[in-house]
């Protein structure tokens, strides 16, 4: 990162490479101005142990976005209806999430934060209930999108460990969470699985909502006090966010790249539980449990999301970038490959889990620290890699019912191409990606 980062150390390093919106902003305060405004300290426990309870709820609270997805087969054999006819409630979670980046992320630039993860977890939790008890599809549809517009906690935490990470070492602090995060997605995926096929998916529901309603109300309770002066509307966030986008030309690529890799992965992942539980030539017969025991593979990602964010810190977002896309083409013949040859689906998915850490981490280092608003960056990039998911997982459901696992490839393959197009692109803002 440049050099700027490290010249105020009671400041969060911020870069200066373009201008950001001139709406009002209340930039997050440093320790030092957080005394001096009578903010309480941060809360009293050691920073290992504070950083690894916000991973875990960081875990937690990501998994309830992708719990549908692996219980698709218990789903429909409950509604009476087929997996491929289910597939869009996966991408009503992506949908819900975006929306509740959009809305509430930004917040956390302007309110109490110890609040706010409070009270979305509670609803997230309510909301999982509910979908528990959920008497058809478009019931728990409804729940699914509440639960996930809710489950924005992680992107609360992330800017907040950001801001107070040392600056030569951000990526690092970051990546945990990262880490944190791709557990939780294995967890939703392996667990979620083996404990629907038991038990039936309901129960699924009903734990992740104890889990979430626990994890955050502690998180929140260990968090540091905060006493934002709050200038304008409450969610002047949202109409701040064309502005910064427009502002920061690295934000603009940070947010299209991811949208291009998070796509590829979604279309995948969403419809590889369609692929491993079919019958006939496209299908594995798997029973549930042992079609999500498949996620185990997603480790992947958080073994190497702490390697990633050193070598963001080392060499910078750009070349990390780049090797995560040239690394997520590999996988993608090789997914195709897995459509009839499991020893090639196992090494795909490893492959793109890899690929898909190490690009996430070096771009959302770079969306935190390229503006002077990080909650309401850090919204933009999330919301552009979500929206890209989701509209890849519509796409690929179809694509599936259609054209099989060939046609779930091609999709994967199309967004591939369109963030690389993007990353490709030469770069013109003053200050570089190292």
């Amino acid at each position: 990162m440049p050099s700027s980062e490290t010249a105020a150390p009671t400041t969060p390093a911020l870069t200066t490479s373009a201008p950001t919106t001139s709406a009002p902003t209340t930039p997050a305060p440093s320790a030092t101005a957080e005394r001096a405004a009578g903010t309480a300290a941060p809360a009293p426990v050691p920073p290992g142990i504070f950083l690894a309870l916000i991973a875990l709820c960081t875990a937690v609270t990501a998994a309830n976005i992708y719990l549908a997805a692996p219980l698709l087969p218990l789903m429909a054999r409950d509604f009476g209806s087929t997996p491929s006819a289910l597939a869009w409630i996966a991408s009503v979670a992506q949908f819900g999430y975006a929306a509740g980046l959009l809305f509430f992320a930004p917040l956390g630039d302007r309110v109490n934060r110890r609040r706010l993860v409070a009270g979305l977890s509670v609803v997230a939790a309510v909301a999982l209930g509910l979908g528990a008890a959920a008497p058809g599809a478009t019931a728990l549809a409804a729940a699914v999108l509440v639960a996930s517009a809710a489950t924005v906690v992680p992107q609360l935490l992330v800017p907040l460990v950001a801001e107070r990470a040392p600056a030569h070492r951000r990526a690092s602090h970051v990546a945990a969470l990262i880490a944190g995060l791709f557990t939780g997605v294995v967890a939703a995926r392996v667990l979620g699985a083996l404990v629907g096929q038991a038990f039936g998916w309901r129960y699924v529901f009903a734990g992740a909502a104890v889990l979430t309603a626990l994890l955050g109300l502690a998180s929140a309770a260990v968090l540091p006090a905060e006493q934002r002066r709050r200038t304008g509307p409450l969610f002047a966030g949202l109409a701040q966010l064309p502005g910064v986008v427009r502002g920061s030309a690295e934000l603009r690529r940070a947010c299209i790249r991811q949208g291009g890799m998070y796509g590829a992965w979604s279309a995948l992942w969403t419809s590889l539980a369609l692929l491993l539980t079919g019958s006939g030539t496209e299908g594995y017969g798997m029973t549930t449990a042992t079609a999500g025991l498949f996620g185990l593979f997603g480790l992947a990602a958080a073994v190497v999301a702490p390697l990633a964010g050193g070598l963001v810190d080392r060499f910078g977002a750009a070349k990390v970038v780049s090797a995560g896309y040239v690394t997520a083409a590999v996988s993608v013949p090789l997914f195709w490959l897995g459509g009839g040859a499991l020893w090639a689906l196992c090494a795909a998915a490893i492959v793109l889990h890899m690929a898909l850490v190490a690009n996430h981490i070096a771009n959302q280092t770079l969306a935190l620290t390229t503006t002077s608003t990080p909650a309401v960056a850090n919204t933009a990039y999330v919301v552009a890699g979500f929206a890209g998911g989701a509209l890849a997982s519509a796409l690929a459901g179809t694509a599936f019912t259609h054209w099989g696992w060939t046609g779930v490839c091609a999709v994967a393959a199309l967004w591939l191409a369109l963030g690389w197009a993007t990353t490709a692109t030469p770069r013109r803002s003053a200050t570089p990606l190292r």
